[in-house]
């Protein structure tokens, strides 16, 4: 038996004739096809991983050791925002803000521990993101192009679908784009028209966002998995076919961005959202000279300014997580914020050259991630949504990784002792 297969089972335990993880499955779908209408707050999407959560810990959900890095450092991310709440008067506002951002943070340690127990979820949450991102960029696309009654999917003529702001809609398309990318060069030929209808609505969607952060991280992640792709890619025919494969898709989008400014609506706006500098980051207190004031004043204010306290201060918030995990979280929020980052990528980087299972989801939301805490220079990412489930993927693969060596070594080890097979965690592991 091989050691994937010790770590792949789902749990056999079940309610009423109904396997436990049958049940848990259905309410993560449930939960990440909500992910991707949040228009309004609480959405959807807490109320069901709240209750999820709460219910999990009753069926008996354990926390292991191994999600301790994560952890940690989420509750010490809190804390600093906490001790940031009393520098200002009004320090309910900060409490309310810092519930969501333990509650954002709980739920990777929750998706990584799921993925852990079985592997299988990863292309369940994978399939119904893709779902969730077609049918939230129909409302986009639909509000763009006038149907009555969408119009409260776009904002500033630019489609948003269900969400708040078009600039988070954009990123939230980002990795099911890619796993359809990989789907449409690697998987089944009769499912080919489905997947590409699903890429083209999504790629629609994300282009009437007029996101310049959404575009850019679009191209760069995909950039970084095609080269991930080739570079794990041991076969030439295979290598070969990538290679065809991504000439073939990169002039196809070009000529289908032609055509669409063709439009002069989408012209005017694909002019005006291509700038790289708009009026809004380079004015006198635009977005990077208050980058700079913001940096300058977190020398002096060690424990913050009090959560969403710069943008009373400055007329506008920080626009740069980094600087935000500085005024919000004071200096213990910017290292608890920087480990939750940089840990994952540092422990995990040698898994996106490992043949595993797992592997291309892996690759997916690690490549979108730094996407991600790149885009996070201009932009407040602390609360997004999305952000906490690729951490959560990323953890869950290197729990993964972990058990497989873990179930590797005890193979070895009674191969080269020779003893009887024996049982390990409900599985039976064969001498060799």
């Amino acid at each position: 038996m091989s050691a994937e297969s010790l770590i792949a089972g789902p749990n056999p335990k079940t309610i009423g004739g109904v396997k436990i993880s049958s049940i848990m499955n259905f309410f993560i779908g449930l939960a990440i096809f909500t992910g991707g209408f949040v228009t309004f707050e609480p959405a959807p999407y807490e109320l069901i991983l709240a209750a999820f959560l709460g219910v999990s810990i009753l069926l008996g959900l354990r926390i292991p050791v191994g999600v301790l890095p994560i952890l940690i450092p989420v509750f010490t991310f809190t804390l600093g925002g906490i001790i940031s709440s009393f520098q200002i008067e009004d320090y309910s506002r900060g409490m309310i803000y810092n519930a969501v951002t333990l509650f954002l943070g709980m739920t990777s340690v929750f998706f990584a521990i799921l993925i852990a127990n079985e592997m299988g979820r990863l292309r369940l949450i994978f399939r119904v993101y893709v779902i969730a991102a077609a049918c939230t960029s129909l409302l986009g696309i639909f509000g763009y192009f006038g149907l009555p009654g969408f119009d409260i999917f776009t904002r500033y003529e630019r489609a948003q679908g269900a969400f708040a702001d078009p600039n988070v809609f954009a990123p939230f398309l980002i990795a099911p784009i890619l796993y359809l990318i990989y789907g449409i060069m690697n998987r089944s030929v009769t499912m080919l028209p489905i997947r590409l209808g699903f890429l083209f609505i999504i790629l629609l969607g994300e282009f009437l966002a007029f996101s310049r952060g959404g575009w850019g991280v679009t191209a760069i992640t995909a950039l970084m998995f095609y080269c991930l792709l080739l570079l794990n890619e041991p076969k030439p025919k295979v290598r070969a076919k990538y290679i065809l494969m991504g000439v073939a898709g990169l002039g196809g989008l070009i000529v289908a961005i032609i055509v669409a400014l063709q439009i002069d609506a989408i012209a005017d706006i694909f002019v005006q959202r291509a700038q790289v500098v708009q009026n809004y980051d380079g004015a006198r207190l635009g977005r990077f000279a208050r980058h700079a004031i913001g940096f300058e004043l977190a020398l002096s204010k060690p424990w913050g300014i009090g959560n969403l306290e710069f943008g009373f201060l400055y007329g506008e918030d920080e626009h740069n997580v980094y600087l935000r995990s500085l005024m919000s979280y004071g200096w213990i929020g910017f290292v608890s914020w920087m480990t939750i980052i940089l840990w994952p990528l540092i422990v995990g980087f040698k898994i996106l050259f490992q043949n595993r299972p797992w592997q291309v989801y892996f690759q997916i939301c690690y490549v979108v991630f730094i996407g991600h805490l790149m885009l996070a220079w201009v932009i407040d990412i602390d609360h997004w949504r999305h952000v906490y489930l690729l951490l959560g993927m990323i953890w869950g693969c290197i729990l993964l990784e972990k058990k497989h060596q873990k179930a590797k070594k005890i193979i070895q080890r009674q191969a080269a002792q020779k003893l009887p097979n024996m049982e390990i965690g409900g599985n039976m592991i064969p001498a060799e």
